[in-house]
């Protein structure tokens, strides 16, 4: 028979194995979502990758409580100059995408 305290810490175990997986699937996510607004942008996504930045609780538009995450991605319009965004989500939807100020290249 197992002891509370073994079926206490399967479940933490539990939990943090799941939180793991949704964020690695969420992160993929936003990789994804850089990739397709800097493709559309004319821009080059740098690394490939994205950065967690911030993490927070908030309600969704549907009022259920869900996990906010705000990742950082660096792009680049000629491969000279790095530049910064971020990405907001909540749960797996897109809030917004920010970036500085970059230079156009003339063509």
């Amino acid at each position: 028979m197992l002891s509370l305290s073994v079926v206490i810490f399967l479940a933490i175990a539990a939990v943090i194995f799941a939180f793991w997986w949704q964020s690695d699937k969420i992160k993929r996510l936003t990789v994804a979502y850089a990739r397709r607004y800097c493709r559309h942008r004319g821009l080059q996504l740098l690394d490939q990758t994205t950065v967690l930045r911030g993490i927070w609780l908030s309600r969704d538009e549907d009022g259920f409580l869900a996990v906010g995450r705000r990742y950082q991605f660096e792009f680049s319009t000629t491969g000279e100059h790095r530049y910064s965004g971020g990405i907001s989500v909540l749960g797996t939807k897109l809030v917004a995408v920010k970036t500085e100020a970059y230079a156009i290249p003339a063509d």
